[in-house]
């Protein structure tokens, strides 16, 4: 894949936390512009940490870049802001459904607007096409987000993005804590984002199983590391990703480490 083909590139970076904790260990991973990649890896591995690298959202939580760079548009983005950063369409979900529970669905999606000063008929346009892809929020749009179901506030978190105009959309865990109908949903509404608005995405995900579906390629992390990547078909057909992360297993759960590949991916772990 050449360099101009990716929308993003992170290159072997390394994140401390409190000056001591090392907790990714260089990791590289490339999102081409339309493609939709997923970021894959237990609970622990590191998949939010390196979205937070990318959105540069670590200060607050005292964690820092301290190796390696993180490239977009073919420039670095490191020294950026996150509002510098939403401003250049790089936009984050957060894992958790946040929403502003004291506000209405509407008000709600018309925060992810905030940097686009007075555009108002862009907006309200905007409005509309969000509405499009989540009719669900047009029916509740004057429902406080507080007594709206987990589904419904997954919904205004990615409308909420999508109110900024992403270029690159950052989704951290979507399916977390959801019902398996409304996850098949939520995935099939970011399929219809990326193929029709040409939003590329990059995905956190423990789901590996529905990720693999609809991503182009992936990325798996372990313990800070990437110790696999390649296409989605190609990883979702692999022997030692079913057994441990699509829940395949022809006998005892064992550690990743364990398999009988190990050996041959040791030039992964370092």
């Amino acid at each position: 894949m050449s360099e101009s083909a990716n929308l993003l590139s992170v290159n072997n970076i390394e994140v401390i936390y409190d000056h001591v904790i090392l907790v990714l260990k260089g990791v590289s991973l490339e999102v081409a512009e339309g493609g939709i990649v997923a970021l894959l890896g237990a609970n622990g591995a590191g998949k939010t940490t390196t979205l937070k690298a990318i959105s540069n959202l670590l200060a607050s939580e005292r964690g820092e870049v301290t190796k390696g760079s993180i490239v977009y548009k073919d420039q670095q983005i490191q020294s950026l802001t996150p509002s510098d950063l939403v401003k250049r369409g790089v936009i984050q979900v957060m894992e958790g459904r946040h929403c502003f529970e004291h506000l209405s669905v509407e008000e709600n999606l018309l925060t992810g607007a905030y940097t686009r000063g007075s555009d108002r008929s862009g907006i309200a346009s905007d409005l509309e096409l969000v509405y499009g892809y989540f009719p669900r929020l047009r029916e509740r749009h004057k429902s406080l987000a507080g007594y709206i179901s987990g589904g419904e506030q997954q919904m205004v978190a990615i409308g909420r993005a999508l109110m900024a105009r992403p270029n690159l959309m950052l989704l951290d865990e979507p399916s977390m804590g959801l019902a398996p109908q409304l996850v098949e949903e939520i995935f099939e509404i970011v399929a219809r984002l990326n193929r029709e608005q040409g939003v590329s995405i990059l995905l956190a995900e423990q789901n590996a199983s529905m990720a693999l579906r609809y991503a182009t390629s992936g990325y798996i992390l372990e313990n800070g590391r990437v110790v696999m990547e390649g296409a989605a078909k190609t990883l979702a057909e692999n022997e030692d990703v079913k057994e441990f992360y699509l829940g395949i297993s022809h006998g005892d759960q064992k550690s990743f480490k364990d398999v009988k590949h190990y050996r041959r991916r040791k030039r992964w772990l370092g």
